[in-house]
């Protein structure tokens, strides 16, 4: 299928071609209301009081000070919200203010509605709380040697949140056929997500006890149940809606203890209730990246070939579990789909400790171990003499494939993507030949387009679209999606723009509004363009179909001859017959009736029927290759990436544009987290955050961004709207990985972990100078018992994704 046309030779007049977005000029005039500047009569503000102490049981609150403060007019604590809540139906573990234990610096135990915020910020000062700490558990190791105390009564063992083992087929016979095996310690540090708008949130009960809240949220449809549970409330009486968001990156993809505490405050007060949270707040609620010690051990052949790999993961969860146990299965999910793994074993561990909660963040689980794999598979190639590029161009996954892990390939673009790199790098003529200070590195990285499975098991449609037609030529698209910045709201109206012959700027969108739009899951997994756009692809065609019979009967012309376009429906063999679009709609609701139409999608079943099989199947994958060339001061160490190559196999770019964006967007953020940003805390003991601001915490400026050069590499999935394929997540992957193998190339530092500080590289480049491996990062992970393996059956063995006897496996 050529890029120019849909498929049936048809030019492509929408899709593919460099649109503004449809909320460009709103939000570049400031007419856009975000959650913090929605203002209602007689609205109240709200605070938190959160805790200053990492652990500890809550012996006491007495909020009659703060009661009595002019401008106070409610307070609650935990007791008034007793029914806990969580994202995933397995951690249902957290309070909307905590009732008999804090848990991090940061958990909030009380709130405040006041006549103002400054009203309401005194009052938390007047709040009593009287705490019996306990000891903390700072660290994975301590998780792993103390049971007690005991931060949460459930998962697997003391403060062990979950334990995964995985294998599938015989890992130790591919050890055995293996020519090399290396052993290699990685660390990826935790880090937050940073948008530019703080979490905010308004709630109002109506004079029918019915309650409206808006919120900067990527999940209204989680948010909207967690309220219904939690207040005890017909879900039928909540309505969510989630306002345009100033960037979420996985950030505000849980439901939040301040949605819910405005929401019980404006029902006790019969008044609307605003919270917006302080830069510091955000730090503190988090759910951002975990850090990962990972242990990998791989056995290859002398042309490079994988026969087998083992992969331990060690997370650091923080205080809730949030998307823990996904963030576990999906730091070992992902490594098959890019090179051939014939025989794979997975082992992670999550464990509790006393910090801020970690979660989801751009690319969910994935960015840690492809950081590992990218950095060995550099590692082997040196070690076996091969180029990097073309050792991982020739064991590359085939496509429309099965790997090891039941996870099913569609179209595969990488090999794509490696090769327009490496061609516009100049990296044959580079690679090992620049001078000493100077390097060039190569990684590669892919994520889904979407999650194969709803976080609450169901048969029901991930996705939903109405489609409302009006005799006027109006046209409405309603979806319950999520704009974070994105787009999805824009790609909506390309997509139905491109179906109906009409101009994008002709649509009015109207999404995220639980009592207005068809569910749909929420904007994570990458999954909205791939789903929500299959749904309004769906709904678009209903709608033609019943223009096309009234059209068709108007012009007294064959059904198959219709086509919609410029505005116009024609007969394609006389295209100056014909009707305008208005006239199309009249026609057909002349018919017809009203004309409305609907669109769903749910993605295929996975082929893994294995326990936790459910974490990594995707409707289809991208792919990202990418080459870094850096300057490195070997007197300081100071690391400065010159430029960044990088190609994204997206399929079909509905816009490219867009695509552009959001690829060279993973690439800042990816360089932040490769250079600086980290999630650190002071003492082992108060778990104080350490940089909780933007004034310590360090991301990139303009001055840090490097120049980039971006390729798209578009081959057609046949699982996504006209082809499309993610771009949101994907391309972070391989930064990280290719400046720490460029850095290897400048100086001959390996640098196993992340960020890469000076620090770091100036100490790997003394021990080299010194007789000592030149290399900075762990040495070691942990030596524990892990469960007995759920071992399944490879495809290659004949396999059919169920877990079977080890018998079975090593036969």
């Amino acid at each position: 299928m050529s890029n120019g046309s849909q498929g049936n030779g048809k030019p492509l007049k929408v899709i593919g071609k460099p649109f503004r977005k449809v909320d460009a000029r709103a939000k570049c005039t400031g007419q856009t209301l975000f959650a913090d500047d929605i203002v209602l009569p007689r609205m109240l503000f709200a605070k938190l009081l959160r805790s200053h102490v990492p652990h500890a049981f809550i012996k006491r609150i007495d909020v009659s000070r703060a009661l009595s403060l002019a401008g106070v007019v409610a307070v609650i604590t935990g007791k008034d919200l007793p029914i806990p809540y969580g994202i995933l139906p397995v951690s249902q573990d957290e309070h909307t203010l905590c009732i008999d234990k804090v848990r991090f610096i940061g958990d909030p135990v009380a709130a405040i509605a006041a006549v103002d915020e400054d009203t309401a910020f005194e009052a938390l000062s007047l709040i009593d709380v009287e705490y019996e700490q306990l000891d903390t558990i700072g660290s994975i190791e301590e998780a792993l040697s103390k049971n007690e105390p005991r931060i949460h009564d459930y998962g697997d063992e003391g403060n062990i949140h979950k334990k995964v083992h995985l294998e599938f087929g015989s890992v130790e016979e591919g050890f055995a056929e293996a020519d090399l095996i290396r052993e290699d310690v990685f660390f990826y540090e935790g880090n937050t997500h940073l948008p530019m708008e703080q979490h905010a949130a308004l709630a109002r009960f109506d004079a029918d006890n019915k309650l409206t809240l808006w919120s900067s949220t990527q999940t209204p449809h989680y948010v909207h149940r967690a309220l219904a549970r939690v207040l005890e409330i017909s879900p039928s009486h909540v309505r969510v809606i989630a306002t345009p968001n100033g960037g979420g990156f996985g950030g505000k993809s849980d439901p939040f203890n301040h949605e819910i505490a405005v929401c019980k405050l404006s029902r006790i007060t019969g008044r609307p209730v605003k919270i917006t949270l302080t830069r510091e707040e955000v730090f503190y609620c988090h759910r951002g990246r975990h850090p990962v010690l990972m242990k990998v051990k791989t056995g290859v052949k002398k042309d490079g070939a994988i026969t087998a790999m083992d992969f331990q993961s060690f997370l650091d969860g923080g205080a809730y579990g949030s998307y823990g146990v996904a963030s576990t299965f999906y730091t070992g999910a992902l490594q098959t789909v890019t090179y051939q793994i014939p025989r794979y074993r997975f082992r992670g561990l999550r464990a509790f400790t006393n910090k801020a909660p970690c979660g989801p963040k751009r690319g969910h689980g994935t960015p840690q171990p492809r950081f590992a794999l990218e950095i060995q598979i550099d590692k082997i190639a040196d070690e076996l003499g091969l180029d990097p590029a073309e050792m991982r161009r020739k064991h590359l996954v085939p496509p429309n494939s099965l790997t090891a892990n039941y996870l099913r390939v569609g179209s595969m673009g990488l090999d794509a993507c490696i090769e327009k790199v490496v061609d516009a790098s100049g990296w044959k003529e580079k690679f090992k030949r620049l001078p000493y200070g100077r390097g060039i590195g190569l990684a590669c990285g892919s994520y889904l387009s979407g999650a194969g499975l709803p976080i609450y098991w169901n048969n029901m449609p991930h996705s939903g679209v109405q489609l409302r037609l009006d005799r006027q030529g109006g046209v409405c698209v309603m979806c319950g999606s999520t704009d974070i910045g994105q787009g999805s709201d824009s790609i909506l109206a390309y997509i139905v723009a491109e179906v109906l012959g009409i101009d994008p700027f002709d649509i009015r969108v109207i999404t995220a509004d639980t009592d207005l739009t068809p569910v749909d899951l929420g904007s994570y997994s990458s999954r909205v363009t791939l789903m929500t756009g299959n749904a309004a692809l769906q709904a678009a065609e209903r709608a033609r179909e019943l223009l096309t019979l009234a059209v068709a009967e108007k012009l007294n012309a064959p059904i198959e001859n219709i086509t919609f376009a410029e505005r116009r429906a024609f007969d394609v063999e006389h295209p100056e017959i014909g009707v305008g679009f208005a006239q199309a709609v009249e026609l057909a609701e002349a018919k017809f009736g009203t004309i409305g139409t609907v669109g769903s999608y749910t993605p295929p079943p996975s082929a893994a029927q294995f326990k936790g099989g459910g974490v990594g199947p995707s409707p289809a994958y991208s792919y990202s290759a990418a080459i870094a060339e850096v300057a490195v001061d070997p007197d300081t160490g100071i690391t400065k990436v010159e430029q960044i190559w990088i190609a994204h196999d997206v399929g079909q770019a509905i816009n490219p544009v867009l695509v552009m964006g959001q690829v060279e967007g993973s690439v800042y953020m990816g360089l932040g987290e490769a250079l600086m940003e980290d999630m650190a805390y002071r003492g082992k003991r108060n778990l104080v955050h350490k940089f909780p601001s933007l004034l310590e915490y360090k991301s990139p400026t303009t001055l840090e961004m490097c120049d980039v050069k971006t390729f798209l590499i578009q081959e057609r999935d046949s699982a996504g709207p006209f082809g499309a394929k993610e771009v949101g997540q994907g391309p972070l992957l391989p930064i990280p990985p290719v400046i720490a193998n460029a850095i290897y190339d400048a100086v001959g530092v390996r640098v196993d972990e992340v960020p890469i500080t000076p620090e770091k590289v100036l100490a790997g480049i003394r021990a080299g100078a010194h007789g000592k491996e030149a290399r900075y990062g762990p040495s070691s992970a942990p030596e524990i018992t892990w469960p007995e393996a759920l071992h399944v059956a490879t495809p290659a063995e004949g396999g059919d994704g169920r877990a079977v006897p080890r018998d079975v496996v090593h036969k």
